[in-house]
């Protein structure tokens, strides 16, 4: 993009969207924040100051090699299609959570309904919130999980219980 040394603050990336090799170079066909996708670039990796973007676009991309390896041992269509349907939810889930590459923004609630404490996570330049493991929150966005836990912290203090206990006596 233009102004790149002195404007490179102006340009955040949203996310890669494609990969390709050109004269021997990585180069990713990335989405700016803020810019419509007529914007998009291609971009040299070592231009590049988005490594978690960059391991997560790979790792999509790996996943997508692992379903096509998979050979089909299905005898019928039906067996197709639900295996089909199968993938499609993996898919979905490929781009859940920490997988979009987005940028944890807050965490809006904690719900552990599934047997395991999750966070619900709400993404800077995302309108969509998505459930993520409390575990990976911890590792990967420790800052965030602490502001939701200080948001909620009371505290109670010896003095506290004198006050209401007097308060509730003299109104017997």
């Amino acid at each position: 993009m233009e102004n790149e040394g002195d404007g490179a603050a102006e340009y955040s990336v949203e996310r890669i969207e494609d990969k390709r090799i050109m004269n021997g170079k990585t180069e990713y066909f990335l989405k700016w924040k803020g810019y419509p996708r007529s914007e998009n670039t291609w971009e040299p990796v070592e231009n590049l100051d988005c490594p978690d973007l960059i391991a997560a676009f790979e790792e999509s991309l790996k996943s997508k090699k692992d379903a096509k390896k998979r050979p089909s041992t299905a005898p019928n269509n039906e067996s197709k299609t639900k295996r089909k349907a199968g993938e499609d939810e993996r898919d979905n889930k490929k781009t859940m959570g920490f997988d979009r590459g987005l940028e944890p923004s807050k965490i809006l609630g904690a719900t552990d309904s599934s047997g395991e404490l999750m966070f619900l996570m709400k993404w800077k330049g995302s309108d969509e919130a998505d459930l993520v493991p409390a575990k990976q929150a911890n590792i990967k966005c420790p800052q965030v999980v602490i502001q939701f836990y200080e948001e909620r912290l009371t505290w109670h203090t010896p003095d506290d219980d004198k006050n209401t206990g007097g308060k509730e006596n003299s109104a017997d």
